[in-house]
């Protein structure tokens, strides 16, 4: 039986993308989409029997009409084509109140042939073209609907830590709830949108909506499951092996801070018998992320042709990819610097900023005394001394420094 695994698609995403004026929309909804146009065809192309979508198709929990057309022509796609198609609802899919929908929900609404969604802690058996499969499902949960089913005038007198931990235990609960209800002879798989402690922490984090429910490796680690899908941390990584826990990632990099990290998918593979389980994570090239630090020094005769012989030399990296330059050079050299040459040099990017890091270097006399602070005619001083002025030429070139500034200051004072 053959099971593809995603999760964290964020449709929606649109930070360091162009508009598209005939369409309307964000070049970076076409990055999104195209990604996951890339998983359906892989899915049709190596006949899976189910995908099992982890949680957080979109990134606002308001989607627009275009983004929430989109995500279902794909799920359409899939389910058309003869795959159970598993929808778990995580966080950015939960509405701010408890009565809305989710943004998953349609689907279950509309009863669609082989879709399936979950917003509650439950065990689903699902028929799929080369035999049944369990999916006991463990949503994004509020810790404000767990900590209502326990004692609230206790939880008063408890603090932030002991709260969570409570949290915890409760989905620890639900866990071992579920893996107590599954058939031994069927294959099963848990699905759950939550972080595991020894998880590596990705991008999420910037785009987190409430607390983070977390358990331990220990808990959710059941031999009772196959397979552990996991959702809502978007760096990719297998926790576990025996059975395996693993968290996919994002489909597509939302950021800087994911601009090392693979991005893809798993394909599965569960043995219906022996119940033995394979899996290989299948990379996706989207979008690239690149950043790229130059030091200029002072002494740099044209600073402007040194940054952009670096970059011409580094074109194929920069052509379509969002690129970050970080210029380190030091005050006095910056006025040398010609940014519209620079931005001309990546003009073959996606994207681009270009931030600077100006250094104001403190300098001292010999005697240990600050320049910066000598006041104009100290400071004229300082540097005829520097440049070894003779004598004569030093007092004839001060005699007209306190002159000037004698003038320009008498200008200032009148005004």
């Amino acid at each position: 039986m053959k099971i593809l695994h995603f999760a964290d698609l964020h449709i929606g995403v649109e930070n360091y993308g162009c508009f598209d004026s005939a369409t309307g929309l964000s070049s970076r909804l076409a990055d999104f989409l195209t990604a996951f146009d890339r998983l359906v065809e892989y899915a049709i192309d190596k006949k899976v029997d189910l995908v099992v979508f982890s949680g957080d198709a979109y990134k606002s929990r308001d989607p627009s009409q275009t983004q929430q057309r989109e995500f279902a022509r794909r799920v359409s796609t899939l389910a058309s084509s003869g795959i159970q198609v598993f929808l778990l609802v995580g966080n950015h899919d939960q509405p701010n109140a408890a009565g809305r929908a989710t943004t998953t929900e349609i689907f279950d609404t509309l009863d669609i042939a082989n879709v399936h969604v979950s917003g509650k802690a439950e065990v689903r058996l699902i028929n799929t073209r080369n035999g049944p499969i369990q999916i006991a499902s463990l949503p994004w949960l509020r810790r404000s609907s767990v900590l209502s089913v326990s004692n609230q005038k206790e939880e008063k007198n408890l603090s932030i830590e002991e709260l969570n931990q409570r949290v915890e235990s409760y989905l620890a609960g639900i866990i071992e709830n579920l893996a107590g209800q599954l058939d031994k002879n069927i294959p099963s798989i848990l699905s759950a949108h939550l972080s595991v402690n020894t998880a590596k922490v990705g991008s999420e984090r910037n785009i987190s909506i409430g607390y983070e429910p977390t358990v331990m490796l220990s808990n959710i680690a059941n031999p009772a499951f196959d397979y552990v899908a996991l959702g809502h941390i978007h760096k990719q990584q297998v926790l576990s092996s025996a059975p395996p826990v693993i968290y996919p990632g994002s489909l597509e990099r939302l950021d800087f801070g994911e601009e090392k990290d693979d991005k893809g998918f798993y394909l599965v593979e569960i043995d219906p018998l022996s119940h033995k389980t394979d899996f290989e994570f299948i990379k996706l090239e989207g979008r690239r992320f690149l950043t790229i630090e130059l030091n200029l020094n002072a002494d740099s005769l044209d600073p402007t042709l040194e940054v952009i012989n670096i970059l011409q030399a580094r074109q194929q990296d920069i052509k379509d990819a969002i690129v970050r330059l970080k210029l380190e050079l030091p005050a006095e050299i910056g006025g040398q610097l010609r940014d519209s040459d620079i931005r001309e040099a990546l003009r073959e990017a996606h994207n681009f900023t270009i931030s600077k890091n100006v250094i104001r270097l403190t300098r001292q006399r010999a005697d240990g005394f600050k320049v910066e602070g000598l006041d104009p005619i100290q400071a004229l001083e300082h540097y005829l001394e520097i440049k070894q002025t003779s004598a004569q030429e030093k007092k004839t070139l001060l005699e007209y420094g306190r002159r000037l500034y004698s003038t320009l200051d008498n200008k200032q004072t009148k005004i």
